[in-house]
């Protein structure tokens, strides 16, 4: 999974032009990705929420704040290695618009070693 990563506002400062560039591009690299047999799944996150969180029986709701760094999309992506998961990831356009950009990598778990229970698609 490719977890995108930015400032709350940091497409606030993007003109309108280069906005559309941004979403334009995006859409290139979703297009070579699907092309290639690489991308299962890819969305953005519209950018408010909410966090719940549960302590000594009780919980508690948060909005999710922007004045920091938060999730703002996905790539769930098929790669053969952790380093071309990483060189699939450094081709996101996020980092060619937002100096604040960032992405997670992660592997997603399919099996449960112990119980051997598989996970659905």
């Amino acid at each position: 999974m490719l977890y995108i990563w930015n400032s709350g506002d940091a497409k606030a400062c993007l003109s309108a032009e280069e906005h559309s560039r941004f979403i334009h591009d995006c859409e290139i690299y979703i297009g070579r990705l699907k092309s290639a047999g690489k991308l299962i799944a890819a969305q953005p996150l519209i950018r408010k929420g909410s966090i719940i969180s549960k302590a000594d029986g009780s919980w508690t709701k948060t909005s999710v704040d922007l004045c920091n760094e938060i999730q703002v999309g996905y790539y769930h992506i098929v790669a053969d290695s952790d380093e071309e998961a990483m060189e699939i990831a450094k081709m996101n356009p996020e980092f060619d618009y937002v100096p604040s950009a960032s992405v997670e990598i992660r592997p997603v778990k399919t099996r449960e070693e112990e119980t051997n229970f598989v996970y659905p698609k």
